[in-house]
C-alpha cells in the first residue's frame, strides 16, 4: 500500500493521461507537498476510501446529491472515478473526483473533496466544485471555475516562493475558518454589528485578490455569502487575518455589504469603502 508521500499527482497524469476536456484542469503538480499525518500515517488507499464512503452515505436512488452554491441547486450525480490525490503539509488531501450527470452522461463535474487528519480518521472539511460542464453545441466540455479553490493555487508556486505568506495560505485560513464554525444545517453564523442579530448564511465562494493592508499588517479578504433559501439575496463578508502568533487566525469578520431589493432586482449597498492605497495585493 503506498503512501501519500510516496505518490505523486503528476505521475498519475503521466502515466494515465487525461481525456482532453479534463486536461485543462490539472496544472504542474510534482512539487506538491505530501499531506500532515496524525495519529498515524494515512495512505492514498485511506483517503480514497474516505471518499468513497462519503458518497455512499450521500447516495439516493442511484445518485450522489451535492449542493452546488455557486449554482444554489442540488447536483444529482454519478460516480466516476477518483481522478487524483494531492496532499499539503499541514493542510491535508485533496482528491479529484469525475461524476456525471445521472441523466445525461456527458456532463461531467470534477469535485474536489478536502480531508483532514482527526486522531484515526479522515475528516470530511468541505466538497467544492472545480469544474462543471458546458455544451459545445452537440456535444459537452468541462471549464474550470474560476477563481480556482486555494489549493491548486501551488502547483504554480517555484522554490523560494514561501519565505513570504501566499495568497493560497490566507484563503486556507479562512476556509478553514468556514468549515469549522458552520452551523448544523452547514451555514455560517455571523453577526450583524449593525442590528445585532446573528445570521445563518450559505457559503458560497472566496474572492481574489488578497489585499495586505500596509498598517496594520493584516490580510484581508471578500467573500461570498448567500441567504440559505434565496435565489439573489448575496452578501459580501469580510475576513480579517492575523499571523501575530506565528499562524495564520481569522480575528474579525464583518458584513460589507448587504442586499437590497430595487424594483424586483436585489442589488448589494456597501457600508463602508476602503483606500486603495492602505492596501497592497498578495500574490
Amino acid at each position: 500500500m503506498r503512501s501519500i508521500r510516496q505518490a505523486t499527482a503528476i505521475a498519475v497524469v503521466l502515466c494515465f493521461g487525461l481525456p482532453a476536456s479534463l486536461s485543462q484542469f490539472v496544472p504542474f503538480l510534482a512539487a506538491s507537498p505530501a499531506a500532515a499525518t496524525s495519529e498515524r500515517d494515512f495512505t492514498e488507499d485511506d483517503v480514497n476510501a474516505a471518499v468513497k464512503k462519503v458518497i455512499d452515505e450521500r447516495t439516493k436512488d442511484g445518485a450522489f446529491v451535492f449542493r452546488d452554491p455557486k449554482l444554489n441547486a442540488d447536483l444529482h450525480l454519478v460516480f466516476d472515478e477518483i481522478k487524483i490525490v494531492r496532499g499539503m503539509e499541514g493542510y491535508g488531501w485533496f482528491p479529484d473526483v469525475i461524476f456525471h450527470d445521472k441523466d445525461e452522461p456527458k456532463k461531467k463535474y470534477a469535485i474536489d473533496f478536502w480531508f483532514k487528519p482527526e486522531g484515526q480518521d479522515l475528516k470530511l472539511m468541505d466538497i467544492r466544485v472545480r469544474g462543471g460542464p458546458k455544451q459545445e453545441g452537440d456535444s459537452w466540455g468541462t471549464i474550470t471555475r474560476s477563481p480556482q479553490a486555494w489549493w491548486w493555487l501551488p502547483a504554480g508556486e517555484h522554490p523560494g516562493d514561501m519565505e513570504v505568506t501566499r495568497a493560497w495560505q490566507v484563503m486556507s485560513a479562512i476556509h478553514n475558518y468556514i468549515a469549522t464554525h458552520k452551523d448544523k444545517d452547514g451555514n455560517l453564523p455571523i453577526k450583524d454589528d449593525k442590528t445585532g442579530e446573528t445570521l445563518p448564511l450559505e457559503f458560497v465562494e472566496i474572492h481574489q485578490p488578497v489585499r495586505h493592508l500596509k498598517k496594520e499588517g493584516e490580510y484581508f479578504v471578500c467573500t461570498d455569502f448567500r441567504k440559505p433559501g434565496s435565489q439573489d439575496e448575496y452578501y459580501d463578508i469580510d475576513f480579517w487575518v492575523n499571523q501575530k502568533t506565528g499562524k495564520l487566525e481569522v480575528d474579525n469578520v464583518k458584513i460589507h455589504k448587504v442586499p437590497v431589493q430595487e424594483d424586483g432586482v436585489w442589488t448589494q449597498v456597501p457600508r463602508y469603502t476602503f483606500d486603495s492605497k492602505t492596501f497592497e495585493v498578495t500574490n
